[in-house]
């Protein structure tokens, strides 16, 4: 198959308009790695910020309603729910992005920018206790974003 988005006049927004309206969903998930006395310090709600969690949250769901705005060829959706989860590991925190909508279209991008932005929110509240002395992040790492399900019709 083909690129979708370009053909011999240009870029272009894929035509979605013959396609029926079916439930979809898209999964996505990703982790940032820090060090283990930050996850302590977000666990027990210590951090200077405020709450972590809470706010990547918000952020996540703010993304994915956001995602036709910073992606310049996804179609904009008429989503029907966005839930982002969070699991702790000893030196990571793993972000869940699930998004659902009735379209003509597919939300995992929405999915994979609401999994993103939560991630880059939980850096941004805790960069101050991620940087060594020379300013620089040794240890914190985003990493393996991915797709992890997607469904089509049901």
């Amino acid at each position: 198959m083909g690129l979708t988005h370009v053909d011999e006049k240009g870029v272009k927004m894929v035509e979605v308009g013959h396609k029926d309206v079916v439930f979809r969903k898209a999964i996505a998930k990703g982790r940032i790695r820090l060090k283990p006395e930050t996850i302590q310090l977000i666990k027990s709600g210590k951090t200077k910020k405020g709450n972590v969690i809470a706010t990547a949250q918000i952020a996540g769901i703010l993304a994915v309603k956001k995602t036709p705005e910073l992606i310049p060829l996804c179609h904009p959706i008429p989503l029907t729910g966005v839930d982002i989860t969070f699991e702790f590991g000893e030196d990571y925190i793993e972000a869940t992005c699930e998004v659902r909508a009735y379209y003509k279209t597919g939300v995992e991008m929405e999915a994979l920018t609401g999994v993103s932005v939560a991630l880059l929110t939980i850096w941004d509240m805790v960069k101050a206790v991620e940087k060594d002395e020379q300013g620089q992040y040794p240890f914190t790492r985003i990493e393996n974003v991915h797709v992890v399900e997607k469904v089509k019709g049901q």
